[in-house]
């Protein structure tokens, strides 16, 4: 009985020296697998949606481990690589690296996650709050809010940019030149973006509210 006792102890005490007790924090959160990116163009007077993703998207998260979103996410690190854009569409695809993504300085885009603000949150409900995010395009780094939910163990965030921003102005008029018919003569500088990924949770106790 008292090796019993004294093994609980131990494990215990290991669990609150790297900073996940179950009872002080409810669960230790992890992002696992791949981060998938995702946009929203718009075009024509009627504004007609353009949806599209990345196939090579870096993320690095800020700690392999924590114990809320804050503590995974807050430095957390996304590099994607523009010309991997992804419509579905060979030709579309081609075309938006030719004309829209060239014309600006880099080929990457980059996203960093400086702050995290959770909603209150009612057991058994989705988890909601805001990202606050650094996106660098163009050489210019602006903050842009992403509203996320968190949900059977999946995270969605989304947000919106303004093209014009990020001094994209010549990449904007490039891309309504070459697609001048199918565009309408119309292209949109406002542009939403949003990822996705798997957040399991791990050693959570009976009352935890994730």
């Amino acid at each position: 009985m008292l090796k019993i006792i004294f093994a609980f102890l131990l494990a215990f005490s290991g669990l609150q020296a790297a900073g996940l007790s179950v009872a002080k924090h409810g669960c230790v959160l992890q992002q696992q697998g791949s981060l998938t990116v995702t946009w929203g163009a718009y075009k024509t007077a009627s504004k007609l949606k353009v949806s599209g993703s990345f196939d090579r998207v870096s993320f690095t998260p800020a700690v392999p481990s924590g114990a809320n979103f804050r503590e995974i996410f807050i430095g957390s690190r996304v590099v994607i690589e523009t010309a991997s854009v992804n419509t579905n569409h060979a030709e579309r695809d081609a075309t938006l690296v030719k004309y829209f993504f060239t014309q600006m300085s880099g080929n990457t885009i980059t996203a960093k996650i400086i702050n995290v603000a959770s909603d209150p949150h009612e057991k058994g409900k989705a988890k909601t709050g805001t990202f606050t995010t650094e996106v660098t395009m163009n050489g210019i780094t602006k903050t842009v809010p992403m509203a996320f939910r968190y949900d059977k163990g999946i995270l969605h965030a989304n947000g919106v940019i303004d093209l014009f921003d990020f001094s994209a102005n010549k990449a904007l008029s490039a891309i309504n030149k070459a697609c001048y018919d199918l565009h309408e003569g119309k292209t949109w500088n406002d542009v939403t973006i949003g990822f996705s990924t798997k957040i399991a949770a791990t050693l959570c106790a009976s009352d935890a509210k994730q």
